[in-house]
């Protein structure tokens, strides 16, 4: 923030470098604000709808080659219609024990089982609860082999042992030396505001909030005890080397690197897995070696959720994805490496600088309008790179860019309505008149304005006047005077701004014109030369004209003098600064020519004497 106050002080400084300095402080300005509302959240939506939209554009991302599901699905569920879903734990353990001889990695149960058949038949007493033990019984085995990870979610902060939802104490009395941390995982999404789940974290509850309880409640999430499970680590751990790069426990929320749209995990049927001839299924068969998940898929079991698939740009929703596939994609993740790094502090900044700069420079040399053209084509370009860039696994925050340039665009035109536009048209205003367009741009370029008070400038001046006019006067009228004068100064004008002449002054029929002048021209004498013979061009045309116009005049024969004048002179701005006139004073020392501006009439009479001195065309 430290350049914001040290860019005026350099401006005051260094006056004469100000609108570059100005320029500067516009493109700086942008990046701080820019990169203080990126890190503020306020350009959060805009990024999160927009990778939303990469995720959609690109569709199926990679294949699941370490994950897959088995689904409890409506198939499974029309298999066996009349049984309460506490009474699955039987169908559970076989699908678990079949998927261990099927050779999985890791077995993960997406379900929250707070309940066991055990307390629930309880209730009722007698022989029904000694049945519902011996029915519970080859589950509760399963969990005591250490091969199955069970689900647990939590309400509140997580700071008090009753903000969690554990599964049924039979069962964690089953775990292998009542583990809850090393084999029950927390099974919640997170959700950061807007329903769409985008990221994920490692652990759910924050180590100050559960370290009061550590040891007796789960730490890790459901895909993260899963995929150290898998890999044969420890899962009390602080952190674990997994497909070569290290995660740790407490590290910050990442982003969920979907690898498709509902449905690209591979997934079994619950029903298929519990067929007598399951191990013989290709299917089946085709899970070996990978870490599985047993999780509802089936609509009317209501675990369904928003995904950057789901969401749309103006109304209506896309497909939602079960919470089995949901952990089933940052399993995948963990498991092959797979991530979506957010581009670096370091270099965003930098390219946020470098594109400032560029684009400072492009709004200053081009009219309003084509900057904001530029602008909205710039902002479709960095859509474009930002969804090239995620094909590859970085994110880029495409809004700082896109915010950032559009306060370039709004500094310039500011800054233009304010002080630079309106000394571009008062330059017009001035110079326009007598100056040809690419003169007066130029003159705009280069940032130089002639003040009053005059600067020395070498220069040609060039002096026409029509022969004979005092005769050609006396046999026309007024208006026909006026008539031939506007009509050979439009003629003789045009030829004399195409060499980059200035036109200083009409003196009655005489013309004065300055090459060189206001903008230094390294060849004005012969660019003065070639608006004389240009000039001759012209009196011979219009020659022609006369004839035409004026038949039965008696006139005499249409010609001008010409005469062309290089050295040093003196240009600027007389007058005062609320009225000036750009004037240009010639300086022969070794002529005589008058140099006051109050001795106009020994000026004319010495002009017209040179010009008569000088060859006529």
């Amino acid at each position: 923030m430290c350049l914001l106050f040290l860019i005026p002080i350099l401006m005051f400084r260094h006056p004469g470098d100000s609108r570059r300095l100005w320029l500067v402080f516009f493109a700086v300005a942008a990046c701080l604000i820019a990169e203080a509302l990126l890190r503020g959240g306020a350009l959060n939506t805009v990024d999160q709808r927009l990778q939303d939209f990469w995720f959609q554009w690109q569709g199926k991302r990679a294949e699941a080659r370490h994950v897959a599901i088995v689904a409890l699905d409506e198939e499974t569920l029309a298999a066996y219609p009349d049984d309460p879903m506490v009474f699955w734990t039987d169908r559970l353990a076989l699908a678990v024990d079949r998927l261990r001889e099927a050779g999985v990695k890791a077995v993960g149960l997406d379900m929250l089982l707070s309940i066991s058949p055990e307390r629930w038949l309880g209730k009722l007493g007698g022989d029904l609860q000694q049945a519902a033990r011996d029915y519970d019984r080859p589950f509760r085995e399963q969990i005591n082999s250490g091969q199955l990870v069970l689900a647990s979610t939590r309400s509140g902060s997580g700071g008090r042992e009753t903000d969690y939802l554990l599964p049924s104490p039979d069962y964690l009395l089953a775990l292998p030396d009542f583990d809850i941390p090393g084999h029950v995982a927390l099974a919640d999404l997170l959700d950061e505001g807007d329903g769409v789940i985008r990221r994920y974290l490692v652990a759910p509850v924050a180590q100050t909030e559960r370290a009061p309880l550590e040891g007796s409640v789960p730490v890790l999430g459901l895909p993260s005890l899963l995929a150290v499970r898998a890999a044969g680590l420890d899962p009390l751990a602080a952190s674990w080397m997994l497909a070569g790069r290290q995660v740790a426990r407490e590290q910050a929320p990442e982003p969920i690197p979907y690898i498709g749209p509902p449905g690209t995990i591979p997934r079994v049927s619950l029903k298929q897995l519990l067929a007598p001839d399951a191990l013989n299924d290709p299917a089946v068969a085709a899970l070996r070696g990978k870490a599985v998940l047993i999780g509802a898929t089936a609509a009317g079991l209501n675990d369904e959720h928003f995904t950057p698939y789901a969401t749309r740009l103006f109304s209506g929703r896309g497909i939602l994805m079960s919470g089995v596939e949901l952990h089933a994609n940052v399993l995948e993740s963990l498991l092959s490496g797979e991530r979506m790094q957010p581009l670096n502090d370091g270099l965003r900044i930098v390219s946020l600088l470098i594109l400032t700069g560029l684009s400072i420079a492009a709004f200053v040399a081009l009219p309003v309008w084509a900057g904001a053209l530029l602008w909205l084509v710039s902002a479709l370009m960095l859509a474009v790179s930002g969804f090239l860039a995620f094909r590859v696994g970085v994110l880029v925050p495409v809004s700082v860019y896109a915010i950032a340039t559009g306060l370039c665009l709004l500094s310039v035109l500011g800054w233009r309505l304010t002080g630079e536009e309106r000394e571009r048209s008062r330059v017009r205003q001035m110079f326009g008149r007598y100056v040809s367009d690419q003169v007066v741009e130029a003159l705009l370029k280069s940032g130089n304005r002639p003040e009053l008070g005059g600067q020395s400038q070498a220069m040609t001046v060039l002096f026409s006047d029509i022969r004979n006019f005092t005769t050609i006067s006396e046999r026309l009228n007024a208006k026909e005077v006026v008539e031939m004068l506007n009509t050979y100064f439009e003629r003789a004008c045009a030829p004399l701004l195409a060499q980059g002449g200035s036109i200083d002054k009409f003196i009655g029929d005489a013309i004065m014109v300055e090459f060189g002048s206001p903008l230094p021209l390294a060849d004005h004498a012969l660019r003065g030369v070639r608006a004389a013979i240009a000039l001759r061009t012209v009196a011979e045309e219009f020659s022609v004209w006369m004839a035409h116009r004026f038949p039965d005049r008696n006139l005499p024969q249409f010609a001008v003098g010409i005469g062309l004048h290089s050295g040093e002179a003196v240009i600027g701005n007389i007058g005062s600064p609320t009225r000036m006139e750009f004037y240009g004073d010639r300086r022969y020392r070794q002529s005589g020519l008058p140099t006051g501006r109050d001795d106009k009439g020994d000026r004319l009479r010495y002009l017209g004497k040179r010009i008569n001195d000088c060859r006529s065309w």
